[in-house]
């Protein structure tokens, strides 16, 4: 029963995370989302680079 419950959990958050994305990128152009999306990832992955060499 903890598999389904955290496949809805999980499908809960990326709906979630869906939807407020689609929120701020509503305005933009089709240039302006691909440079957005673009500074996200390269904001995750620094911060994924220096957790790793945090631990």
């Amino acid at each position: 029963m903890k598999t389904t419950s955290n496949k809805q959990d999980l499908v809960k958050k990326m709906r979630e995370i869906r939807d407020t994305l689609s929120l701020e990128i509503m305005d933009m152009t089709f240039e302006q989302e691909k440079e957005y999306i673009k500074s996200q990832l390269a904001e995750l992955k620094l911060k994924r680079r220096r957790k790793q060499h945090a631990a």
